[in-house]
């Protein structure tokens, strides 16, 4: 249990029959009336976010995350396998926990896994990940149309928009939240 004063982000609540992370919160004290507490939550399992708000002092649920060191092993072709980097224990997990980052993931990545009474609930990536460029197609100087950016599909088969002076095999710096390209690495 925790009261509205324990808030923080990334802290996962057990209410309305799911678990629900808080992303952002705010300690609002008006003028007149009771202070309270504006949130916004996400649903660990959906990922739909919802605005909540809750009076001051009032008790909530917490849910104990279990969050874990893992390395990304394989994936079986329904599944994303990944290892327990202290236990070595070998855990398969859906691509709809793992989510989005899916196309980001290279093997022997090292990732975050949150787990809850044995089940993994979603699969975090380093913010930052180096990937080598398979194919882009070569920029021309006067094409200046698209912005200065040009599709370029990694080798993970993510496809991100990349300037136009990179090249087929260079290495890039990808964020891995949204795929927007951060910068070349230097080898």
């Amino acid at each position: 249990m925790a009261t509205t004063a324990d808030f923080k982000n990334g802290l996962v609540l057990q209410m309305d029959n799911g678990l629900w992370q808080i992303q952002e919160f705010q300690h609002v004290k008006p003028g007149k009336g009771p202070a309270f507490v504006r949130t916004k939550i996400k649903n660990v399992l959906s990922g739909k976010i919802v605005d909540k708000t809750f009076n001051a002092g009032v008790k909530v649920e917490t849910a104990t995350v279990d969050r874990r060191d893992m390395t990304y092993l394989y994936n079986d072709g329904s599944d994303f396998v990944f290892m327990d980097d202290d236990t070595y224990e070998q855990y398969p997990i859906s691509p709809e926990t793992v989510g989005d980052g899916a196309r980001f993931l290279l093997e022997n990545m090292g990732v975050q896994v949150a787990m809850h009474d044995g089940a993994p609930l979603y699969v975090e990536l380093p913010v930052t990940v180096e990937l080598v460029v398979q194919h882009t197609d070569p920029g021309l100087q006067g094409d200046r149309s698209t912005g200065g950016t040009k599709p370029a599909t990694m080798e993970t088969g993510a496809e991100i928009a990349v300037p136009l002076f990179i090249n087929t095999g260079d290495k890039l710096k990808v964020d891995s939240r949204d795929g927007s390209y951060l910068g070349r690495v230097n080898s």
